[in-house]
């Protein structure tokens, strides 16, 4: 088996790892094409057999230390605030890689070490420090866009046990387009298929074009959604979905949103 076949299976769950991480699907996807350019340069990167998946990682994780992509596709910032803002935001990175690694891609703490270049007691303990970190998190107004009613109650419990409020849970298009006419939520979850035809996407859609919010999509067949061809969700969860994965990608958004927010407040002052 060549290079290619054994991480092939492996690409879409980078892309979704690699846009949790820095907030965009563009600059997340420009991340996994320079992984894959490195491994083209340099196939010896891939440990093939039982850990091409951490070593495709650990190769991803090098590339993403190395070019600061995000911050020259954004094309905003000037080098030296490019810089220095990635140096603030690294303060808590490590573990905040090792928690979605963990949480989001399904990595036993040990892989998490090798994926990092650590020890495992200190992979342990960045997801630990990541865990509690994340608990810290400011609190916000949550709207679900959820048409099965089992899924929207298991979404509704594992969000409100992280601390958030759901303000409503729409099950149709229409639904929730009308619910943001009074509710102003902080955060929104949709299933990006509904039950009844209308579409998640185009429900987010229509409320991008009213606020600013960050969203997270969730469906069932992630690789559909993960191809690399925009527009494609920046967060995005599998069904079924656990406390710990839905708590990483929240994390994420609102980390993000929370740093467009003061970035706009200070470029304001």
């Amino acid at each position: 088996m060549s290079v290619s076949q054994a991480i092939s299976s492996h690409i879409p769950y980078l892309r979704r790892f690699a846009r949790a991480l820095s907030g965009t699907q563009a600059s997340g996807d420009a991340y996994v094409l320079a992984t894959l350019e490195s491994i083209v340069s340099n196939p010896s990167a891939i440990q093939m057999g039982a850990h091409v998946r951490t070593s495709l990682y650990r190769v991803f994780l090098k590339v993403w230390a190395a070019a600061p992509i995000d911050d020259a596709a954004a094309g905003s910032p000037a080098p030296d605030e490019a810089g220095a803002r990635r140096s603030l935001d690294a303060i808590s990175l490590r573990p905040r890689i090792a928690f979605l690694l963990s949480s989001l891609e399904g990595f036993e703490t040990a892989e998490v070490a090798k994926a990092l270049d650590c020890s495992t007691d200190e992979a342990a303990s960045l997801i630990d420090a990541a865990s509690k970190e994340i608990s810290d998190q400011i609190r916000t107004d949550v709207l679900i866009i959820e048409d099965e009613p089992f899924i929207a109650l298991d979404l509704q419990t594992l969000v409100e046990e992280l601390g958030h409020h759901v303000i409503a849970i729409a099950r149709t298009h229409k639904e929730a387009v009308k619910t943001i006419e009074t509710k102003k939520p902080g955060l929104i979850l949709a299933d990006i298929q509904l039950a009844d035809g209308s579409s998640g996407l185009e429900a987010v859609n229509q409320i991008l074009g009213n606020m600013e919010v960050p969203v997270i999509f969730i469906t069932a067949y992630p690789e559909r959604f993960l191809t690399g061809q925009p527009p494609e969700p920046a967060f995005l969860i599998t069904k079924p979905f656990g406390v710990d994965s839905l708590k990483a990608v929240i994390s994420q958004a609102l980390f993000f949103d929370r740093r467009s927010k003061r970035a706009a407040h200070e470029h304001a002052v």
